[in-house]
């Protein structure tokens, strides 16, 4: 990927309501150094829009000539703009000292300063238990698709968790505790949880590595892969989390949970130390279940303030993957859209473009401050329309497009987490003529580059605002 497209994080996202659920604030601080139907006119965009925003005068004329073009060819429009500037395409190098062990996820490498030392994976165990002490771990077991987050302002009781392991479509429902903490300035989710049991509703590469369960079971912390990268955290050093106490955790491994937006992850023990709300949270397996259904009679159990939301695994009917991992939601016909005109498409442009120099901070949303997905929504709303917060559910809000049909407007998708291959973790704003916008990394501002069509792009998508208003609950954000 090229070197201007960083590793970057899909914004941070729980559900809107869950924010009534956190009753403990963490500051987590590190203290280690870091090393329409597819054709030239697919979009149907009509007459003009004035944009509001000041934008660089450089990308004028592009917007004035939203709706007049046909599609060009992308790729060789990208590459001649990167030629312009001098870019190369380079693959991303893998952190000093760190491994990747069978099932994908990062952990310390055996040379890193400080590291725990770590059990073997599932994978590479030959189904032995891993052995640690007190904190022994079996070997994972069964999987269970992560398809609803269930999230209360304190905790759950007994009767209302087998009440909803009682629903039409549920096979299995895990109790665990959930906060949002703020790293560095920014707001994280993270889970207390029970590594045995939690961990089996992990995504499939994290769920079978024993040792980053086995170091969360002794009291490390384990952190998304993206979060460490953005964050500077290193693998194997030690990280300061406040909350009703202090503690300065080891961190135990890199790996994405699957849960959009859930970024930590900690032991039960070690969350009731932090001052975490005990037994506050649910995640719930329903993979052959209308979702729909399984979502209204659960909120028909939940006390009042819980909140229910669903997970990327499992979205609204009309925005379910057509390809793992692939952009594009599968069923999208005509009658969900139409797509945005050509006034709506320069509105939600100019507005990006008028973010052009500002500052990227993990999990920002604007006005001012900007992470991938949060400038894609912050700039589709001042369209007038609603976006889901993360890049994952942002990937389907309308059908996949192919690079031949791209029209400015289109949402560019990526493949940028390792431990997660198939998970859409960054999102960029095509703007025609071979260019995206997009919100890169820390220490970087919002910037428009040549677009990339390398080895992590995982298509493309027409935004229907009404799938991506089903997809947001009808809110912006």
């Amino acid at each position: 990927m090229r070197g201007e497209l960083r590793r970057l994080r899909a914004g941070l996202w729980i559900a809107a309501a869950a924010a009534a659920a956190v009753s403990a604030t963490v500051a987590l601080v590190t203290t280690a150094p870091s090393p329409g139907s597819p054709s030239a006119a697919k979009h149907h965009r009509g007459a003009s829009a004035g944009a509001v925003y000041g934008i660089p005068h450089d990308y004028a004329q592009l917007l004035a000539e939203i709706g007049t073009k046909a599609p060009g060819n992308a790729i060789a429009e990208a590459a001649a703009a990167r030629a312009q500037i001098g870019g190369t395409e380079t693959l991303a190098t893998q952190q000093a000292g760190v491994v990747l062990p069978s099932g994908g996820v990062l952990l310390p490498g055996p040379s890193s300063a400080g590291a725990p030392t770590l059990p073997p994976t599932d994978a590479s165990s030959s189904g032995s238990a891993a052995t640690a002490g007190d904190h022994a771990l079996q070997p994972v077991g069964t999987l269970y698709q992560a398809d609803l987050f269930v999230v209360a302002p304190q905790s759950l009781s007994a009767s209302v968790v087998s009440a909803v392991g009682k629903v039409a479509g549920v096979t299995e429902v895990n109790q665990l505790d959930a906060a949002r903490l703020t790293v560095n300035g920014g707001q994280v989710a993270t889970l207390g949880v029970n590594p045995a049991t939690f961990r089996q509703f992990a995504a499939a590469p994290t769920a079978t590595s024993a040792g980053l369960w086995q170091n969360v079971a002794e009291g490390d912390i384990a952190v998304s892969y993206v979060m460490g990268q953005q964050e500077h955290i290193p693998l194997g050093g030690m990280v300061t989390v406040s909350g009703a106490r202090t503690e300065n955790l080891p961190v135990g491994g890199f790996g994405t949970i699957g849960i959009g937006g859930v970024d930590a992850v900690v032991s039960e023990s070690v969350a009731g130390s932090l001052g975490m709300p005990s037994g506050n949270a649910l995640v719930v397996s329903a993979p052959h279940a209308r979702l729909s259904e399984v979502v209204s009679a659960v909120k028909s159990l939940l006390p009042a303030g819980a909140s229910v939301a669903p997970l990327v695994a499992q979205a609204p009917e009309t925005g379910q993957p057509a390809v793992t991992g692939q952009a594009g939601g599968d069923g999208i016909t005509g009658t969900d859209g139409p797509g945005l005109t050509v006034a709506q498409t320069r509105a939600f442009l100019a507005a990006a473009l008028s973010r052009v120099g500002m500052e990227y901070v993990w999990g920002g949303a604007g006005p001012t401050v900007f992470d991938c997905s949060g400038l894609v929504q912050w700039s589709m709303r001042q369209a007038g329309f609603a976006m889901p917060r993360v890049a994952a559910d942002q990937a389907l809000t309308g059908p996949s497009v192919p690079v031949a049909d791209l029209q400015p407007g289109d949402l560019l998708f990526y493949h940028t987490d390792p431990t997660a291959p198939d998970y859409i973790s960054h999102v960029a704003i095509y703007l025609g003529d071979g260019l995206m916008v997009q919100a890169p990394e820390p220490g970087m501002t919002v910037e428009v580059v040549p677009a990339d069509f390398g080895t992590e792009y995982a298509g493309a998508v027409q935004v229907y605002p009404r799938v991506a208003a089903a997809l947001a609950g009808g809110t912006a954000g």
